[in-house]
């Protein structure tokens, strides 16, 4: 049974990452946002040419440490691909961002997690991630700031790589294809869209989930 203690301590780690993550925004958050508008990503993507695509897939990656509007740059890689090949970039960007948190936390902060929350609090965190660690996955990436710091907790507390995979699939695909989608549309995230890029993980992950237990 896991103690009062070792609750606290696992809550520590959490609201240690979330501030990593929130700070940045606090900070530069209003910067980004008013450079990286809708024509802004694009125009500094379409700088680099025939490389714009790539240039939205590290935009999205850098979501990890700077506080870059994905869902914008999505939006506008839709609106200069269109909804398919726009999509299938954004959601590649989203992706590859999950994978990067995932990858760094598990093999450099192992250490710093355990320092903050000792092992009994790394034991809770990973009987959460192990038990719920597909939804938690699934279901962030369509909200602020959740996406990285749950990719990072999930590599902290060493989440079962194959299951992180699948599960961050099924949160970036409807996230990417629902905003390149906007883009294409020429609309501003409309809440239909916000409901739709939450409900279609949940879906995908309910039947990745029966699917994988086979």
């Amino acid at each position: 049974m896991i103690s009062r203690r070792g609750k606290g301590a696992l809550w520590t780690l959490i609201l240690v990452v979330l501030a990593g993550i929130i700070v940045p925004f606090l900070i530069w958050g209003e910067h980004f946002d008013e450079i990286l508008n809708l024509e802004g990503a694009q125009r500094w993507m379409q700088g680099y040419g025939d490389w714009a695509w790539a240039a939205g897939i590290v935009l999205l990656m850098s979501d990890i440490v700077l506080p870059i509007p994905s869902t914008v740059v999505m939006s506008a890689l839709g609106w200069m691909y269109g909804w398919w090949l726009g999509g299938l970039i954004a959601a590649s960007g989203s992706f590859l961002s999950g994978m990067a948190a995932y990858g760094l936390c598990r093999w450099l902060g192992r250490s710093a997690a355990k320092w903050i929350a000792g092992e009994e609090g790394l034991r809770q965190g990973e009987a959460l991630f192990a038990q719920k660690g597909g939804w938690l996955v699934a279901l962030s990436r369509w909200a602020p700031v959740l996406p990285e710091a749950v990719a990072c907790l999930a590599g902290m507390m060493q989440m079962r790589w194959s299951t992180f995979v699948l599960a961050l699939a099924c949160g970036s695909l409807p996230l990417g294809f629902t905003f390149a989608l906007i883009g294409q549309l020429g609309h501003s995230s409309p809440t239909w869209a916000i409901i739709l890029s939450a409900i279609l993980p949940l879906i995908l992950w309910s039947c990745a989930a029966k699917w994988w237990r086979k």
